[in-house]
């Protein structure tokens, strides 16, 4: 309200008139004379010293000119600022994801509408990426950890079944299917504590009755455990659609009966309605029936 009142103060004592600042700010002439007198009555000053149709600035209008103008130059700044984000002409989209694979598509087709937003991808495990977006350090989080928290709305985004992933000078790279005890035979790149792709290759190999060999490498990221297997460090699993189309890699189906990898993409409830979150869930294909499905 302050602002509304200081600004027809303000126009006035530039236009130096009540009619030329009414029509600056598209009001009645009676508007902006009960704005400033509204103004005076609640400070209990004078602003203006009127003598007839006559208005002269007071000691106190014209001490508080400059102070008005910063003001209303601030409330300009405020509005453009949002309105650049309305119209995403500004700002940072912050994504969070478990690996590029799945969501890198969206991204781009996201970058090529809105070249002005920045973006910033982080990497990590599905628990990281969650709590990241629970902190609202990133605004979209990709995780293959199916969560039910009622905060979140969640979208799946892709379904593939595990795969066996070898170099292609690799014993196994020549067959058409492999058994999970045979890939047990083979030094095994895992993900760290924490990652749902570790924790669904633990639980595969165990009910498969294979115990894990004890010459495992723990890698940090999906795209680490896919350069080691460039470097013949070993054999992993993954899912179909992260291995990607590299010459040196070879993906082999697993004769075993095997479950599926679902990932997820989450977004807060509470920030559902925003135009960067609207506009980049735009871009994202979603697959199966808990597309755009709430977690709740």
């Amino acid at each position: 309200m302050l602002a509304l009142l200081a600004a027809a103060f303000y126009e006035t004592a530039r236009q130096g008139s009540v009619t030329a600042a009414a029509k600056r700010l598209d009001v009645s002439q009676p508007t902006i004379t009960s704005r400033i007198q509204q103004l005076e009555r609640h400070y209990g000053v004078e602003l203006f010293h009127r003598r007839g149709n006559r208005l002269d600035l007071s000691e106190t209008g014209a001490s508080l000119m400059p102070l008005i103008g910063q003001m209303l130059q601030i409330e300009n700044d405020i509005d453009l600022t949002l309105r650049n984000e309305q119209e995403l002409r500004t700002g940072t989209l912050r994504v969070g994801t478990t690996g590029p694979f799945y969501i890198l598509p969206a991204i781009a087709a996201f970058r090529r509408q809105y070249p002005a937003v920045r973006i910033s991808i982080q990497i990590g495990n599905s628990q990281q990426v969650l709590e990241a977006l629970v902190d609202f350090r990133i605004d979209i989080a990709v995780s293959s950890q199916q969560n039910d928290d009622q905060r979140f709305i969640r979208h799946t985004i892709a379904n593939d079944r595990l795969v066996a992933v070898v170099h292609r000078a690799h014993p196994l790279a020549l067959r058409d299917a492999v058994s999970l005890e045979e890939v047990g035979e083979h030094t095994l790149l895992v993900r760290e504590p924490g990652s749902r792709t570790r924790m669904l290759m633990e639980q595969v190999l165990e009910q498969a009755g294979v115990d894990i060999p004890p010459s495992v490498i723990e890698l940090g990221s999906r795209e680490a455990v896919r350069e080691a297997v460039r470097c013949e460090m070993g054999c992993t699993l993954m899912p179909r659609g992260e291995v990607g189309e590299n010459p040196d890699l070879r993906a082999i189906a697993i004769a075993d009966d095997m479950p599926s990898m679902r990932e997820y993409l989450y977004y807060l409830d509470a920030r559902a309605g925003t135009r960067l979150i609207s506009a980049f869930i735009a871009n994202v294909a979603c697959v199966g029936e808990s597309a755009s499905t709430p977690a709740r």
